[in-house]
């Protein structure tokens, strides 16, 4: 392999297109000058697009977990009650955030690997009538599951008037997402996943419902307070110093997704996790989720006679190709495959192809080929809708 070539097949951060790495390496400007506040102007509507609501994205310098604890800290105060819905490790950093502003936090424990059934949901709210607001995952990161947002937001209507938050970070962007349609209260997504930059910026817009609950909520908050980053953004600037090179390149990233269509990017993402998981399928190989519970932007595999971080590790060595491990309990269980962002049906060819051959050097048995050839197979059927 090439001494500096890494082949990047995590679920984040994702590999950055070479037309956006040229468009932060533009010279710097001034944050508080007329090119900044040209450069806001183009960027807020198209974000609202990718979000699917009519509301402002507010655009905050910090990572996808500050958009978690911003979420947190503004529609929540101590000692209200809410609930976090756990399917897996970000579901969970959701309890330890709402915990560290000491709310009175109700879990439910969804088996790891599994979606979030709704029934279960409106049951558990049913029981527990002054929750205020709920907390779940899109795609939980951690196990490859791509949670049914709009029906979970569908049952908790019938039941409670608890606002609900959503932790989209590894899916917006990469799968449909209708904000307002569906009735998601608050949205958070980060940079360094479907939208192809480097982590820094954290996004997060609410609706009408959350913000009459943001300027009652007594909390105090500073820098994650989203009233000044709305009021600043209605303005066409930001309350404080935003990360402007990522920001030069979030505006060719909403270039790009236009310009390929966001129908088509939805089923870009759709068609490679259907290759990715047909090949595992053709060689036998268990998948943690089942398919009506996959998450398009990553896949999780659970392997049963080969060890995962031997394999990994090999993979790393033979080809410098990196894919993620598993979390908590399923450390040294699984593995995890991104496939978002700048990722193409061809890179997943290539990432089965050197998954075989590491495969066969970590000790397991597979017919060379046959999780490439069904992948291949699989776009050989779905390429029609893609062109």
């Amino acid at each position: 392999m090439l001494a500096d070539q890494q082949i990047l097949r995590i679920p984040g951060p994702t590999p950055i297109p070479p037309s956006v790495q040229r468009a932060m390496a533009q010279p710097m400007i001034g944050h508080r000058g007329q090119s900044t506040t040209e450069l806001l102007q183009r960027i807020r509507p198209r974000l609202k697009r990718i979000f699917g609501t009519a509301q402002e994205v507010m655009i905050l310098t910090g990572s996808g977990t500050a958009g978690l604890e911003t979420a947190v800290v503004n529609t929540s105060a101590s000692g209200d009650e809410v609930l976090v819905i756990v399917t897996g490790a970000f579901g969970d950093r959701f309890v330890k955030i709402c915990r560290a502003y000491q709310l009175t936090v109700h879990v439910l424990e969804v088996e790891w690997g599994k979606a979030a059934d709704p029934e279960a949901v409106k049951a558990f709210l049913e029981e527990r009538p002054n929750v205020q607001a709920i907390f779940c995952t899109f795609c939980e990161t951690s196990t490859g599951v791509l949670n049914p947002i709009n029906t979970l937001a569908m049952a908790i209507k019938e039941v409670s008037e608890a606002l609900i938050i959503v932790d989209g970070v590894s899916c917006v962007g990469a799968v449909e997402t209708k904000m307002d349609e569906w009735g998601i209260d608050v949205l958070v997504t980060g940079s360094q996943k479907a939208f192809m930059l480097p982590p820094g910026l954290a996004f997060i817009a609410a609706s009408e419902r959350a913000w009459r609950k943001i300027e009652a909520n007594p909390q105090p908050r500073f820098y994650l307070d989203l009233k000044k980053h709305r009021d600043n953004l209605l303005k066409d600037t930001t309350p404080f110093t935003p990360a402007l090179s990522i920001l030069f390149g979030l505006e060719q990233v909403l270039e790009m997704l236009e310009e390929e269509g966001l129908g088509k990017v939805h089923e870009r993402h759709m068609l490679m996790m259907r290759m990715v998981r047909a090949a595992f399928k053709a060689l036998d190989i268990p998948l943690l989720t089942a398919d009506e519970d996959a998450s398009p932007t990553v896949t999780a595999v659970k392997p049963a006679d080969f060890k995962a971080e031997v394999f990994r590790k090999t993979l790393k060595k033979e080809f410098g190709m990196s894919l993620a491990g598993g979390q908590q309990h399923l450390e040294g269980k699984i593995f995890r495959i991104g496939h978002m962002g700048y990722c193409s049906p061809a890179d997943m060819l290539q990432a089965i192809a050197l998954i075989e051959i590491c495969l066969i050097k970590a000790g397991k048995s597979v017919p060379m080929g046959k999780g490439t050839a069904a992948a291949q197979q699989i776009y050989l059927e779905e390429r029609g809708r893609l062109l």
